[in-house]
């Protein structure tokens, strides 16, 4: 005879895995069935599947039984465990300005856990939080920033744990003297550098295009055109990136001007600009504009520099419909009085700008004399004028590249540059050389319309 233990199998002392449990319940009603039909009778056993809950089994003689339990998961009431060693480290100064905030689950988590973090970064004197998107890769910081960030766990059962504020400190801003675009998987951003490259900042994010970066004279704002708005604005930002802004309602547009043909006063307190046919100027905060002159009929504005020198002057380039229709122009400041200084001449001519001392203007000129409705170049060189002269001199060394969009550097005896394969299918290059083209170096790759003060 079976013992009547087996109506009422023992739980054991520790908590049994479901299905080890399951094995001794089927193990248990086989032995009652055996015994049932060897003296015919009906009993009722209680079965205990867990501490929790119980429940009754009928077993009939000469009769199968099916016995099925059915075990629902509960989540967990528990809170989920703070977060843990964050990298940055708490306290950590000197970070660059691309952080990658990342931490580790509560030391007793598991991947079964499936916990989820809420992220919310906060800048030190200010009250505006920002709470970062799933996967989100570029959070912008500022230079010279301190930063506040808190994550909150959260379990599948929603219950949540906030972690600790930990901080963290950008390094300061690197003093970089070059500026210039970069176009990244099809987008245009404004970087700036020093001269070796190590201290690269990318000035600008947007999935628009963030072009020709030009310093102010006193290097406290830097100028740009975007073409966020569906047209080319000029906007200004400091020189971490921070405090965009736009400037302008009226597009700076033209000819072959994607945005790029504007310029500072020698002040810093306005810039110069074009739209089409019509030369503008505006002060730095997007007040006062005001219309200098109008092209010739037929004819556009395109590039420009400004020099306080010699009473103050305006060097201008107009434009016909094609590219290689180009001259270049001196003017006073107001606009009035313009005389020509380059005629158009076979091939392209572009980029005027002027010496430190203005006695001097820089361009270039496509010796190739090629003329192309698409605006190709064939051999592009750099060309130094005196304006007491009526001889450019040629300072490129080398044929069948591009030298192209040229400036002096705000010492005055160096050139700024791209060269560039008159194919443009290599990434334009950054250059600089002495004032007799000498001393060819290349600083930046994939890089254009640089400036350097």
């Amino acid at each position: 005879m079976v013992s009547n233990r087996c109506l009422r199998p023992a739980l054991p002392t520790k908590l049994v895995p479901a299905w080890v449990w399951l094995t001794m319940v089927c193990v248990w009603a086989s032995a009652t069935t055996a015994w049932a039909q060897a003296k015919p009778r009906r009993r009722v056993a209680p079965l205990r599947s867990a501490p929790a809950a119980t429940g009754n089994a009928t077993i009939t003689d000469g009769q199968s039984q099916s016995v099925v339990l059915l075990l629902n998961k509960t989540t967990s009431a528990t809170l989920p465990g703070a977060p843990t060693r964050p990298t940055p480290a708490v306290g950590a100064t000197g970070w660059p300005t691309i952080v990658q905030l990342s931490w580790r689950a509560a030391p007793r988590a598991t991947a079964a856990d499936s916990l989820r973090y809420d992220v919310v970064l906060f800048e030190s004197n200010n009250l505006n939080q920002r709470q970062l998107l799933t996967n989100s890769k570029d959070t912008a910081v500022a230079a010279t920033g301190s930063y506040y960030w808190q994550l909150t766990a959260r379990n599948p059962a929603g219950a949540t744990t906030r972690g600790p504020i930990w901080n963290f400190q950008t390094a300061l801003l690197p003093d970089n003297r070059y500026l210039y675009a970069r176009t990244v998987s099809g987008n245009t951003d404004s970087y700036s550098s020093d001269a070796a490259g190590t201290n690269l900042l990318r000035l600008t994010s947007a999935a628009t295009v963030e072009t020709a970066p030009q310093f102010s004279p006193n290097r406290d704002l830097i100028a740009y055109a975007s073409n966020a708005s569906g047209q080319y604005q000029l906007y200004t930002m400091n020189r971490d990136g921070s405090g965009q802004r736009r400037i302008t309602t009226l597009a700076a547009e033209g000819h072959n001007n994607a945005g790029v043909g504007y310029r500072w006063s020698p002040d810093g307190a306005q810039l110069l600009y074009a739209y089409y046919d019509q030369l503008y100027r505006i002060n730095r905060d997007g007040t006062g504009l005001a219309l200098l002159a109008t092209a010739p009929a037929g004819r556009h504005f395109r590039e420009r520099d400004w020099t306080q020198q010699g009473n103050g002057r305006l060097v201008v380039q107009t434009m016909g419909v094609n590219p290689y229709d180009s001259k270049i122009y001196l003017c006073n400041v107001d606009g009035t009085n313009p005389s020509l200084l380059v005629s158009n001449l076979p091939g392209r001519v572009d980029s005027p700008s002027f010496s430190v001392d203005g006695s001097t203007v820089l361009y270039t000129h496509d010796v190739a004399g090629f003329n192309d409705a698409a605006g190709r170049q064939l051999d592009a060189h750099l060309f130094s004028q005196l304006l007491t002269s009526t001889t450019p001199v040629d300072i490129t060394v080398g044929a069948s590249t591009n030298d192209l969009t040229p400036r002096y550097s705000s010492t005055g005896f160096q050139l700024i540059f791209v060269n560039r394969d008159n194919d443009d299918l290599a990434a334009p290059e950054v250059w600089t050389c002495g004032l007799d083209g000498r001393n060819r170096t290349r600083i930046f790759s994939n890089a254009f319309w640089p400036d350097y003060k």
